[in-house]
């Protein structure tokens, strides 16, 4: 299924909180699935939702390799064409602990340049300073200030990072909270659901901030958000 580039600016406006409580009401997975875990994190908290399609690749810098550091990057910018969007190169770092870093200020540099939306790894990260001025998200389980014997052992496979698989061209949402896979096919209707389910909270929201609430006045604006929210779960869940 093909994913509009309207689609993937529509979901650059909510967070990922967001973004998961709509997944939620479609009802198309459980609810504890989906989602990287806490070992994710993301570098550069206040940069804006990344969004884009998995590239996966496998990484080790503990053993030495026959190829240089950057030996597997060729690959991996030849796969960016089969996917369906804007890149977002996921690596599983696969010694544990990690060894080494998978990124830098070079590979950063160099996979924005030709497209990418951000990076995430199971592994660490170095050159902090320089990939921030790049405006580049990243997401690691965090540093290291060395690189080791690393490199690329294969590309565009399924990874296992942050507890979940990532297959090759899985559509991925990211923020300061974390990240979360979409399922493709309810892509398309994400952004409108979001809004109106942010609608619903204001029925909270606008109410606690409204100065001196009550326990009564409470329950009135929880039943009137959890109303608005049910309504729109009954027309999104899918079955």
């Amino acid at each position: 299924m093909t994913i509009s580039a309207e689609t993937l600016a529509g979901l650059r406006k909510f967070d990922t909180p967001t973004v998961c409580n709509v997944i939620e009401l479609f009802a198309v997975r459980p609810r504890s699935t989906g989602y990287m875990d806490k070992s994710i994190q993301a570098c550069y908290p206040k940069l804006p939702p990344m969004v884009g399609f998995a590239l996966t690749s496998e990484f080790r810098a503990l053993s030495p390799s026959r190829s240089d550091a950057y030996g597997g990057l060729p690959a991996q910018l030849e796969a960016i064409p089969s996917l369906s969007g804007p890149p977002v190169i996921v690596f599983q770092d696969l010694d544990a602990p990690s060894a080494a870093a998978t990124f830098g200020e070079v590979m950063c540099s160099t996979y924005k340049s030709f497209g990418a939306a951000g990076l995430i790894t199971s592994g660490t990260g170095r050159d902090l300073d320089q990939v921030e001025a790049l405006d580049f998200p990243t997401f690691t389980n965090g540093t290291c200030c060395s690189h080791g014997d690393c490199h690329i052992l294969s590309v565009n496979v399924p990874v296992v990072v942050g507890g979940i698989t990532i297959y090759p061209n899985d559509l991925l949402h990211g923020d300061c909270n974390g990240v979360t896979t979409i399922p493709i096919d309810i892509a398309s209707e994400i952004p409108d659901a979001c809004a109106e389910f942010m609608n619903a909270e204001l029925h909270v929201i606008d109410y606690v901030k409204g100065g001196t609430p009550t326990v009564d006045g409470f329950r009135e604006a929880a039943a009137a958000m959890s109303a608005d929210v049910q309504a729109l779960g009954k027309r999104l869940k899918r079955g």
